[in-house]
């Protein structure tokens, strides 16, 4: 019997490539004692800056001018988007699946929440993305994960029925975005979970 899936849809931030924000603090406090963590709270307490510049609702320059204000002006643009961006490391178990699901005919799509600067100066020259399809990145598309328009957007370009497509995805809120708008999901936790949730679809 044929496989119900044609689509395998990933996430990228902690399934591909896990982050950490800490050598980015770490280096703002060597910049000036306290910086890091006067820094991180103001993220934290302003996230829907975060969330505007990744639905790209906030332009490049407009982010970058409140960051480097919240860094109290310690150093340049670029400078940021270095550190902003050092913060990814490559989760090869999981990127290993990828050609193994290219070579059974999978369309592979991935979905992210992500930013033009993470995009520029922290991911792009990973090679595993050469194996997808599509990248739909929440800049580019205009909205974020869980708004259904994301989910409907990669459904535009794949022209597959809904149940046709499967998710994976560590933010349980985004795993139930996805089934919102019929699709399948796994909610990701490691490698070795992720694994047999594929197996038990019979996916891999």
């Amino acid at each position: 019997m044929k496989n119900k899936y044609s689509v395998i849809v990933f996430d990228l931030g902690n399934v591909l490539i896990p982050f950490d924000y800490t050598p980015m603090l770490k280096k703002f406090d060597e910049l000036k004692p306290g910086l890091g963590n006067k820094f991180s709270e103001l993220y934290k307490n302003n996230y829907h800056i975060h969330r505007n510049f990744e639905s790209g609702k906030l332009s490049n320059d407009e982010f970058l001018n409140q960051m480097l204000e919240w860094c109290e002006n310690t150093l340049d643009e670029q400078t940021f988007c270095k550190h902003f961006s050092e913060i990814f490391t490559e989760n090869k178990a999981v990127s290993s699946l990828l050609p193994k699901l290219k070579q059974k005919d999978y369309q592979l799509i991935l979905l992210s929440n992500t930013n033009e600067i993470h995009r520029e100066y922290g991911y792009k020259n990973y090679d595993f993305l050469n194996h997808f399809d599509k990248l739909f990145l929440s800049h580019q598309v205009g909205f974020v994960k869980p708004e259904p328009e994301i989910y409907k957007a990669v459904q535009s370009y794949t022209k597959k029925n809904p149940e046709e497509h499967i998710f994976i995805d560590d933010v349980l809120e985004y795993v139930e975005g996805a089934k919102s708008v019929g699709w399948d999901a796994i909610h990701f936790q490691n490698y070795d979970q992720l694994l047999e949730d594929l197996q038990t679809r019979k996916i891999i």
